[in-house]
């Protein structure tokens, strides 16, 4: 399909329209919803994990987390994925995800670099900066490829095939411009690891099952009753119930996220910029549209159990999980 076409067919919203080419017939266009994108974000560094965590053989057959979201995002609909990767470890990379079956199958992939040099206009890198820009630059990076509803979420974390089932239904009937989002809500509960502590997004919803705010709460352990407890910045404990929400970086996007996204990170530059360490994140990005009123973010909460490889001590926790998930049938075998 020639660019030109292309941009006319997306311009036309979520959904693809096939017309009969015949003068004689009228007709009315036939729609069907355009298959959405999933962005994987996997150009983390992996420093309390000690290694590249997307990179970790943890399933029977020696599948990644990787690959089970790649099969569950296609069964759910996907028909594309994006990685965003650092350069530093790209070859090896794909030519790992070559070997996933669903890709060598001809599942559209495609990659694009989280490159420290990539800025808004009037922007440069300080001095000594190696750390990337954290999530939001990761997602503003992929603005030349997303140009279609989208999910986005962590390379090393186990989100369930009713997360991408719900995401792929949300994102089938979004408009490419409307700022109408989506975020998949775990329960806190399922989401702690008992080798240390965690950082998650407490998300506080309205009435309606609208977000309303996202609290970045660091240094969650597990408490006794099943919930967690964190420390407040006076030092003080706060609890938190099993079944509150929270944010596994499980969004639904639209390509009107990019504006709204450079405008955040350019404010983020301004004040922080220099700090080598900084880094911009999408939860606190759209906590900020949020306050402003410039997006709309609904909740899908799930029951499903998230699991993920924190901690080096979690891969046996994760490895049985996946395993018993296998001998029940969910999964077939994902890796040659």
């Amino acid at each position: 399909m020639e660019k030109d076409a292309e941009s006319a067919e997306y311009a036309l919203g979520p959904f693809r329209t096939f017309i009969f080419p015949f003068s004689i017939f009228h007709f009315p266009p036939y729609i069907l919803p355009v298959p959405p994108t999933l962005v994987i974000l996997a150009a983390g560094l992996g420093s309390r994990y000690g290694g590249l965590k997307q990179m970790d053989p943890l399933g029977p057959q020696g599948q990644t987390i990787l690959d089970y979201s790649i099969f569950d995002a296609q069964r759910a609909g996907f028909d594309k994925i994006v990685f965003i990767i650092r350069r530093d470890f790209a070859d090896a990379f794909r030519a790992r995800i070559n070997q996933n079956p669903l890709v060598r199958a001809g599942l559209e992939v495609d990659y694009v670099m989280q490159d420290l040099r990539e800025l808004p206009a009037g922007f440069t890198p300080p001095p000594g900066r190696e750390k990337p820009w954290g999530t939001a630059h990761a997602v503003w990076c992929t603005r030349k490829v997303a140009n279609r509803p989208f999910a986005v979420v962590n390379a090393d974390d186990f989100y369930g095939a009713d997360a991408f089932r719900q995401l792929a239904e949300f994102l089938r009937a979004a408009a490419v411009n409307s700022a109408e989002f989506a975020l998949v809500g775990y329960r806190l509960g399922q989401t702690l690891s008992a080798h240390g502590t965690v950082a998650r997004g407490v998300c506080r919803a309205d009435e309606n099952g609208l977000l309303v705010s996202i609290e970045e709460q660091t240094a969650l352990a597990p408490d006794p009753a099943g919930g967690a407890q964190g420390k407040t910045p006076d030092g003080s404990i706060r609890h938190f119930a099993a079944d509150t929400l929270v944010s596994m970086n499980c969004w639904a996007l639209t390509p009107a996220i990019f504006p709204l996204l450079e405008t955040q990170f350019t404010h983020f530059l301004r004040e922080r910029g220099l700090d080598l360490k900084s880094e911009c994140y999408l939860p606190g990005v759209i906590d900020q549209l949020l306050a402003l009123g410039q997006a709309r973010v609904r909740i899908l909460p799930t029951n499903a159990r998230w699991c993920g490889v924190t901690y080096q001590a979690d891969r046996p926790i994760v490895q049985s999980t996946l395993k018993t998930l296998h001998d029940a049938g969910d999964y077939p075998t994902l890796a040659s």
